[in-house]
C-alpha cells in the first residue's frame, strides 16, 4: 500500500461507519417513538374491559360509557354517577364540576384509578358528543324564536 493509497481508504471507511451510526440513530429513535406510543393507542377502556382485566385497579386509566339515567349525584367536592358500555356499570366520583353539556345518557370519558372497592376515582371528565349537526324540527336550520 503507498501513501496515496492510504486516504482513499480511509474516505471510504468514513461513510460506512456514518451510515452504521445513523442506522444506531434511527433504530433507537424507533424504539422510543413506540415505547411512547403504547400507552396512547388506546384511547379509553370500556367498562366491561376494566373490570374484567385484573391488572387495571390501581393503574391510571381512562374509562369511557355513557352515565346511566338517574345515578347523578352532585357533590361539595363534584359528582358521583356510573358509566355503562350496557353490559357493565362502574361507580365512578369525580373531583371537580363537570364542564358543558355533561348529563344523563351522554357519553363520557374519564381518567383515573379503579379503587379496590369497585369505585373509579377520576379527576379528569370529558363529555364526548357526536360531530352530527341536527337542524331544529321546525327545519328552517334557526333556533325557535322565543315567544316571550
Amino acid at each position: 500500500m503507498t501513501a496515496a493509497d492510504v486516504p482513499a481508504a480511509r474516505r471510504r471507511q468514513l461513510p460506512v461507519r456514518l451510515l452504521l451510526v445513523a442506522g444506531v440513530v434511527l433504530v433507537a429513535v424507533g424504539v422510543l417513538a413506540v415505547a411512547g406510543l403504547q400507552g396512547s393507542l388506546v384511547y379509553y377502556r370500556t367498562t366491561s374491559e376494566l373490570v374484567a382485566d385484573p391488572e387495571l385497579p390501581g393503574q391510571r386509566v381512562r374509562l369511557g360509557g355513557l352515565v346511566v339515567a338517574g345515578t347523578v349525584e352532585t357533590t361539595a367536592e363534584g359528582v358521583r354517577f356510573e358509566l355503562t358500555d350496557g353490559v357493565q356499570d362502574v361507580p365512578v366520583v369525580n373531583t371537580g364540576q363537570p364542564r358543558g353539556v355533561f348529563q344523563e345518557g351522554q357519553g363520557a370519558v374519564v381518567e383515573g384509578i379503579l379503587g379496590t372497592d369497585g369505585v373509579f376515582r377520576s379527576d379528569v371528565l370529558l363529555v364526548r358528543h357526536d360531530n352530527e349537526y341536527r337542524a331544529p324540527a321546525d327545519g328552517t336550520g334557526r333556533p325557535a324564536e322565543d315567544g316571550g
